[in-house]
């Protein structure tokens, strides 16, 4: 299978890629690590955007410099032919010393199902019978 990767932009500043590796298809959910741009803390610039702009945080762990975001409306996941991948939310978490990953929730349907037809096929093929 061939790797899709996604231009991830803040404010239509890119600041990173993702390949939205992981999913929830019933739910149309789909989520990645992130590879961020220039960005030396993660904790820091997310921390510092948020307050910015009353993005609410949903955790903060200065000490560890983990943080959680709730919905980034400024946030835009954008495949490569350059089309936005919408859902009702997107949002990021994250640790500096570990990962961060970026969530779009609800993306609908048919477009999911067009986007990510990997990430369906792996659902529906939980519930065929083995043979």
């Amino acid at each position: 299978m061939i790797t899709k990767r996604y231009n991830i932009f803040l404010d239509d500043k890119l600041i990173g890629t993702t390949e939205l590796e992981k999913a929830d298809a019933a739910m149309g959910v789909v989520f990645g690590d992130m590879e961020l741009y220039d960005i030396s803390s993660g904790y820091e610039f997310l921390k510092s955007y948020c307050v910015t702009n009353g993005i609410e945080i949903i955790s903060d762990y200065p000490d560890d410099k983990l943080i959680a975001t709730s919905d980034i409306p400024t946030l835009k996941i954008v495949n490569l032919t350059g089309i936005e991948i919408k859902g009702q939310a997107t949002s990021i978490e994250g640790m500096d010393n570990d990962i961060f990953q970026v969530t779009i929730s609800g993306v609908s349907y048919p477009f999911y199902e067009e986007e990510f037809p990997h990430h369906l096929k792996a659902y529906q093929d939980q519930f065929k019978e083995k043979q």
